[in-house]
């Protein structure tokens, strides 16, 4: 079977996405969660209950009541909601250890066990993504102070909380800032996030008033990211366009006229193509001279004896 080749000139379009949350106990990251589009949750933590939005669930009991789910089960859902990620991961590696005992010691896992751990979970996250499905993995955090910071981390054993970071392509932190729920997404210098459509901190809001919430949330970050997408591959066909006038242009005279031209190009894609200029010149033998303000034949060094 060939390779399925994006080319650079392509987009390459988001459609679906794994989205991390966490917090402390008790901000509301199930109700949240809840207000994606067409969500099922796997209550791996046996909480649904305590969420007066609860949608559709399945309550886990062991690793086997999720591992085999088809694309027909999941068929009238657009999101999974892995409710808490910690526990499923430490649900995943009872089933690993009592499997084998090489992936486990003391009730812990052992190296060749974590190894496993990250294969099996990633390839789980890999069905549910292939089904076409949005993953929000639910996490706790815990709070350790370093001095005066109060530092925030996903609660869960050793290398599994590795595997969180790896595996979202979005992580959100839920806090309480002056008796508000605000979800942002940004890193800090004492919390984990993954910001990668640069939104600003985000306000709850009564979920009464917008039931859809997350899943506008969502939408807006493939929208972001497909905007990138596209404004991505336009740069790049505006600097090989570039790149391909320098190279037709033999003289030193010829390369120094771009060089007010390239002042009428928008300043956020300038930059580069200056550096494009100058590397093209460097090949072609010269060098810009900052007191002529022109390009010049790079001076020949004579070989020592």
């Amino acid at each position: 079977m060939p390779l399925k080749i994006t080319k650079a000139i392509e987009p390459i379009e988001v459609t679906r996405t794994t989205l991390c949350l966490y917090s402390v106990p008790g901000i509301g990251k199930t109700s949240i969660a809840s207000t994606a589009e067409k969500p099922l949750l796997l209550d791996f933590d046996h909480g649904a209950h305590r969420t007066k939005y609860r949608k559709d669930t399945v309550r886990v009991e062991k690793w086997e009541d999720v591992a085999s789910v088809t694309q027909a089960d999941l068929a009238p859902y657009k999101t999974v909601i892995v409710d808490t990620a910690g526990r499923a991961l430490d649900i995943l590696s009872q089933k690993l250890i009592a499997e084998n005992s090489k992936f486990g010691m003391g009730g812990a896992l052992t190296l060749k066990g974590f190894g496993q751990l990250k294969s099996e979970f990633i390839g789980w996250l890999r069905m549910l993504n292939g089904y076409g499905l949005d993953v929000i993995l639910l996490c706790h955090s815990d709070e350790q102070r370093n001095g005066d910071e109060l530092i925030e981390r996903l609660d869960m054993q050793g290398g599994s909380k590795n595997e969180i970071y790896k595996s979202a392509d979005v992580m959100g932190r839920l806090y309480l800032e002056k008796g508000k729920r605000i979800l942002n997404f940004s890193p800090t210098d004492t919390s984990f996030g993954k910001n990668p459509a640069a939104l600003p901190p985000i306000e709850i809001p009564d979920f009464a008033m917008e039931p859809a919430f997350l899943a506008g949330v969502i939408a807006t970050i493939k929208a972001k990211l497909n905007d990138m997408s596209v404004a991505q591959v336009e740069a790049q066909q505006e600097q090989e366009e570039w790149a391909g006038k320098f190279a037709a242009a033999e003289t030193a005279e010829l390369l120094t006229a771009f060089v007010p031209v390239l002042e009428t190009v928008r300043e956020e894609a300038r930059k580069k193509i200056q550096l494009i200029l100058v590397h093209v010149a460097k090949g072609k033998g010269f060098t810009w001279d900052k007191t002529a303000s022109k390009f010049i034949a790079e001076p020949k060094t004579e070989a020592k004896p």
